[in-house]
């Protein structure tokens, strides 16, 4: 895919861009990999698809790889990720040893001496204890919420982490205060704004779009997209959805999601959050599986009256970003990164549950003027801060203080 920077310049301004192009001259031809647990599914592949050819588009020869795993690998660093985020299920010693073995096959793989490794996320972690001298300087990359960690796995992953000439967060509550040596980063990510999920489409396009899968664009459309996981809470957006719909009867629901190669749970949960909706004609519950693509997604967060992203813990959230980009009322949890982009009551709301959710969706549906003005904040806050050239910037700044 191509990308060029200077598609970017009218919505980024010509001051990042600038700022972009002087860095990137000091780093020209710098060799920088990319290493990620899936190639689509979630944030991370989104993310990288753009940032990997505006990479290269500024100068710089970079790649990405994906790393190869069995469900038995999955499996564990599903477990690990859960753990991070905070639940309480310990990892065994057989299940470390089943990571540790498909970190060490994985290395084998990496092909090239490179400036700069970026390992994003658990599952490839132990890359870098494994080939250590593949790069000059090695970046862990860390997209979920660290804030309150099963400490057990902690302990097991700092020494893997230690090892990093850098590690990279969303948030600054999230790095362990544990976690000593190498270069600390704060890097919120982004969305690409000219990406298929988040260019401009009409609002004639995004309502027949969602027809298609049966939406009444002339009804109420409540939405949430994110992967089908218990952390997402999907089943939560249900029981705020039932509410919403005592107030506002004609209400719909579209729960849209994708199922990734490195989430082995998703499927188990996606039948779940389905037989909760009990047969709900009014509920629609979708996946890349049933055609919904970037554009799908991009018309039902274009259609939706109320989106929702009531996450119980969240990275950071980027549904919430593209939601926000699209000038739609936009309601979270609020946990992890969410309250970064949502100020509440000025660019969206902030709930801590199901009640609070619907009284906040109810009172999007009846006052029009508010979604307008929530909308238009919300889309303000997202250009200033969360598109994908301001990004690009970081991670130039970082390569430059990590002297790659």
């Amino acid at each position: 895919m191509q990308r060029s920077l200077a598609d970017y310049t009218h919505l980024a301004g010509r001051g990042l861009v600038g700022a972009i192009r002087d860095l990137a001259e000091q780093l020209h031809g710098k060799r920088v990999l990319h290493v990620s647990a899936t190639a689509f599914g979630g944030g991370v592949s989104e993310i990288l698809y753009t940032l990997v050819p505006l990479m290269r588009d500024v100068g710089l020869d970079a790649h990405w790889q994906v790393i190869l795993g069995r469900e038995d690998f999955f499996n564990v660093t599903k477990l690990m990720h859960n753990s991070l985020q905070g639940n309480p299920d310990p990892i065994s010693d057989a299940q470390w040893e089943v990571f540790e073995a498909y970190n060490a096959m994985n290395a084998q793989d990496l092909e090239g001496e490179w400036d700069l490794v970026v390992v994003h996320d658990p599952q490839p972690a132990a890359l870098r204890s494994h080939a250590p001298d593949r790069a000059r300087r090695w970046a862990w990359r860390c997209h979920i919420d660290l804030s309150t960690p099963n400490e057990s796995t902690l302990e097991r992953m700092l020494p893997v982490l230690r090892d990093y000439d850098a590690t990279v967060w969303h948030l600054e509550q999230y790095v362990p205060a544990s976690l000593d040596g190498g270069l600390r980063r704060i890097v919120p990510p982004a969305i690409d704004p000219l990406s298929p999920k988040n260019m401009a489409l009409s609002p004639e396009d995004a309502a027949f779009v969602c027809e298609q899968f049966g939406v009444d664009p002339e009804r109420p459309l409540v939405c949430q997209v994110s992967r089908f996981d218990p952390w997402k809470d999907p089943i939560g957006v249900i029981d705020a959805y039932r509410l919403i719909r005592e107030h506002v009867p004609e209400a719909q629901l579209a729960l849209v999601g994708s199922m990734a190669t490195d989430d082995p749970e998703g499927w188990e949960f996606f039948h779940r959050t389905f037989r909760y909706a009990d047969g709900d004609p009014d509920i629609k519950i979708l996946n890349n599986l049933n055609n919904v693509g970037a554009i799908e997604v991009n018309a039902f967060q274009s259609q939706a009256d109320v989106v929702m992203q009531k996450s119980l813990r969240e990275g950071f959230g980027l549904t919430v970003t593209e939601a926000l980009w699209k000038g739609r009322a936009t309601i979270g949890g609020n946990v992890g990164g969410i309250p970064l982009q949502i100020s509440n009551g000025e660019t969206g709301f902030l709930v801590s549950d199901a009640e609070e959710a619907a009284e906040r969706g109810v009172e999007i549906l009846s006052d029009p003027e508010l979604a307008k003005r929530l909308g238009r904040a919300g889309k303000e806050r997202a250009r200033e801060r969360f598109l994908t050239p301001r990004y690009l910037r970081d991670w130039l700044e970082l390569m430059r203080d990590l002297d790659v």
